[in-house]
Order: C-alpha cells, then structure tokens, then sequence
C-alpha cells in the first residue's frame, strides 16, 4: 500500500521540469513540536513562510544514529501522521549550545512572539522532552542544530 508520504512525493516529482535535475530521494519527515497538534500548527506556519528556521537536539541524531541535517536536504513537512503538508529544503545549518542560540534564530523560528526569551521558553520545553526520552540530562549547553530552510513545494496532496 503506498502512503500518502509517498504519494506526495511522487508528486512534488511530477511537478519538476522534465530536463531539470530531479533528486534522488528525500532525508524524510519532519514534524515539529512534541505532539500532533503541535506538528499540524507549526507546519501551517513553515507552509506559509512564517517559520524558516528550526532547530534540532544533536543527541536525539545520535541515539538514534542519523547524521545532522544537510544543506540541500529535502524533507517532506507533516501536519499529522501520513498527512504532508510542503516540502522544505535545508539551506543552512549551525550548530550552538543552547544558551548561545542568535536571537535572529528566534525569529525566524516564527513561534510564540518571535523574541529569544520566549524561544527559549519553548525550545527549553522541547529539549527536556528529548532528554528524558533519550536519557540525557538537559543543559544549557546541550547542542542544537540550528537550520534555516526554504518551502519548495506546497501543493495539496492530490486523490
């Protein structure tokens, strides 16, 4: 049974011009926040260009053995399980201590009310969850890969 996760991607493939460069594949899914509620909002923010930058513990990559985004990444944007919503491409990646994340991060992260304190408030919330969930203990320090991205596709998923 093909998903609806592949099936847009068959999609955002048929729409690339016949003689252009096609990609290969795509990293894969990126839902944001903690919870599907949390994914369904935040994607409608990436979709319509209200968030271009995220960030990621670099421990859960490890545990989890997966390297660190790519510049030139594609990753399909889920608003809730086998839902797509766009698919944003990876266009820059820092790493930074928690406590040493640019305020410009802040926002562009399009949540809560753009400004680095309430960034941190919220990603603080998301890296005790990550750390509890991997069995790490959560810092200052903890590294984050902070990426900027772009949408290249947003069409809705078709039948």
């Amino acid at each position: 049974m093909t998903t609806s996760i592949e099936r847009y991607w068959e999609q955002y493939l048929a729409s690339l011009p016949a003689d252009g460069r096609r990609p290969s594949g795509h990293a894969g899914t990126a839902a944001f926040g903690v919870t599907w509620d949390d994914a369904r909002e935040i994607a409608m923010l990436v979709r319509d260009g209200t968030k271009t930058a995220t960030g990621g513990l670099v421990w859960s990559n490890e545990a989890a053995g997966k390297p660190v985004a790519c510049p030139g990444d594609l990753w399909i944007v889920l608003a809730g399980p086998d839902q797509p919503l766009c698919i944003i491409e990876t266009t820059e990646v820092r790493i930074f201590p928690y406590e040493e994340v640019p305020d410009e991060y802040a926002r562009d992260g399009g949540e809560g009310d753009g400004t680095l304190r309430d960034w941190r408030r919220i990603y603080w919330k998301y890296i005790v969850f990550e750390c509890k969930r991997i069995g790490r203990e959560p810092t200052e320090k903890v590294p984050l890969a902070m990426e900027r991205f772009r949408v290249v596709y947003s069409e809705p998923l078709r039948g």
